[in-house]
């Protein structure tokens, strides 16, 4: 092992680097940068901070080409030695998965000269899926993971934690999918789980950091002393950065972290594990929601919330387009999956109360937003920012950031966003994150209005009218082979008339239901002026008599 230790040699690192916090003069220029910053009510982009008035980092200077990821000489790479804190000697808790980011992240401090141990978390409640795979797939995990900290010489612990992981990621998203909304549940295992009930199960046990295969930088501003302040910042690789699912994190639990592949780029990991000789050098990276595993989200939905049938509606006029297995399958924007002709449809306001789930072909022209409300924010500092006027955000995770500006509420609990632009995704139940320069300043959950305030844009009065009083879909049903596909029939008319068709006809007729009669009635709101009496057969309306007042009443009221 001792082969492999950094020589801690100041004169390789570059000037800005190269900061003696012990000099007073450092520390004077250190304290009231820091004394100044904070009353603006947000902390220097990186230690370099300290060294004049520059608020970001240039993150290109640091970044290699990343098709020379092969190339990078990891031992003297001053990128590395700055993130991995070579010669702090530190004792280190490094969460590992058995993929290839946790396992360089786990060699690179090896070879800093911490003294480190590794930990599995097992999360996995395969027993419930029993029938998707034939092996448990976190014993594959837990393999490479061992192979790797033998290669490497250090312990390895396998922490139980299925029970806490269900409690506080899988029930919370499972309640947030209920409620209509689209919940975020790498963000819960972040902040709950990995840095939640780890830190809890570690406590009494002297590490002084937990480090993982994050792609994100941890700065450290001031001395440890003398209050610290610690930063989470972005990674150069904008596509794989992920200060997106970490925004979540306090204040308590950021002091703890370091990431040694803050300063790297994927290709280059890929290239360090190459040279390193990793037993998993070669693994694919893994892909979905950490617990799924082989597992589609849509499966693991039906499995634990089943399916329900509901109506599509057209957003604009609430006519009946077809039927959807349950509003907890789809999310705003969502495309894919509607199985319906002459598209492309897509999914622009659910109806949670009535399972009801609307449709339409403009969703980019009109669903265009660049406003929303968010709620449950969390500060990293652990202090609101002062100014909020030169903000950038990011909506889901990736490289597409927004200028964006904010209005506080009373308390300072929930606000709405301004983004410089529009976008066309922002969906209910999922974060906001929120960043000045390169430093994440935190994150809230993007808030979901009533349907009639927020989505009146997308859905017309006419539809939302449908969605509360859609026949039943048994009855859609029989009627769709007799093309009547209008979705306005009160529930109380229908039963209504089963009782008047049954006074008159066999109890059978409603099921045998020919062209020449309409299962929908008129919306009590029509025009006075405009209604007819039904024909005698059964309270029907005949086609015939029907379409031209239904008509005529749209071009009213449209």
């Amino acid at each position: 092992m001792n082969s492999r230790v950094f020589a801690v040699v100041d004169e390789l690192l570059p000037e800005v680097t190269r900061v003696n916090l012990n000099s007073a003069s450092v520390r004077e220029k250190l304290e009231n940068n820091t004394q100044n910053q904070e009353q603006q009510g947000r902390v220097g982009a990186a230690a370099v901070g300290v060294l004049g008035n520059s608020r970001s980092l240039d993150l290109s200077v640091y970044s290699s080409n990343e098709q020379n990821g092969d190339a990078l000489d990891w031992r003297n790479d001053e990128r590395v030695r700055r993130s991995c804190e070579v010669g702090k000697a530190l004792r280190v808790a490094v969460l590992v998965s058995g993929g290839v980011d946790s396992s360089v992240a786990l060699r690179l401090l090896c070879d800093a000269g911490h003294s480190c141990t590794a930990f599995y978390l097992k999360i996995w409640f395969q027993e419930d899926f029993e029938n998707f795979w034939s092996a448990c797939p976190w014993e594959k995990d837990l393999g490479f993971a061992q192979s790797v900290c033998d290669e490497v010489g250090v312990e390895l612990k396998v922490v139980h934690l299925t029970d806490a992981y269900w409690a506080k990621v899988v029930s919370e998203t499972l309640a947030e999918i209920r409620a209509g909304r689209t919940p975020n549940p790498d963000m819960l295992c972040n902040s709950k789980i990995k840095f939640g009930e780890f830190l809890e199960h570690i406590k009494d046990t002297p590490f002084d950091r937990i480090a993982s295969g994050h792609y994100a930088r941890v700065e450290r501003v001031g001395l440890e002393s003398e209050g610290e302040i610690v930063q989470l910042c972005l990674s150069p690789d904008a596509v794989k950065d992920q200060t997106y699912f970490l925004s979540q994190l306090a204040p308590s639990q950021m002091s703890r972290l370091t990431f040694p592949l803050g300063w790297l780029t994927k290709a280059e990991v890929r290239g360090v594990a190459e040279a390193m000789g990793l037993a998993n050098k070669q693994r694919k990276d893994s892909q979905g929601i950490c617990f799924l595993g082989k597992v589609k989200f849509s499966e693991f939905i039906e499995r634990h919330l089943g399916e329900k049938e509901g109506f599509m509606l057209e957003a604009e006029t609430g006519e009946i387009l077809g039927v959807h297995k349950g509003f907890w399958f789809y999310t705003i924007g969502q495309r894919q999956g509607l199985r319906l002709s002459n598209g492309p449809w897509f999914v622009v306001a659910k109806d949670v109360e009535h399972n009801v789930i609307f449709i339409s072909r403009k969703y980019f022209s009109e669903k265009k937003r660049r406003s929303f409300r968010v709620g449950s924010l969390n500060w990293i500092s652990g202090h609101i920012p002062l100014d909020v006027t030169t903000m950038r955000c990011k909506v889901r995770h990736g490289p597409k950031m927004y200028n964006c500006s904010f209005e506080f509420d009373g308390n300072g609990s929930s606000a709405v966003v301004f983004l410089a632009e529009d976008d066309q995704g922002i969906a209910p139940g999922q974060y906001a994150a929120f960043y000045q320069n390169d430093v994440c300043l935190g994150s809230g959950v993007i808030l979901e209005f009533s349907l009639g305030v927020d989505q009146q844009v997308n859905v017309s009065a006419l539809a939302l009218e449908a969605a509360g009083s859609c026949m039943d879909i048994d009855v859609w049903k029989q009627s769709k082979n007799a093309k009547s596909r209008s979705a306005y029939i009160l529930k109380g008319e229908v039963e209504e008339r089963r009782r008047g068709s049954r006074s008159q006809q066999s109890t059978s007729n409603l099921e045998n239901v020919n062209e020449s009669s309409m299962l929908v009635g008129a919306p009590s709101s029509f025009p006075s002026e405009e209604k007819v009496t039904p024909t005698a057969d059964a309270g029907f309306w005949p086609l015939s008599t029907f379409l031209p007042q239904l008509i005529s009443w749209l071009r009213k009221v449209s």
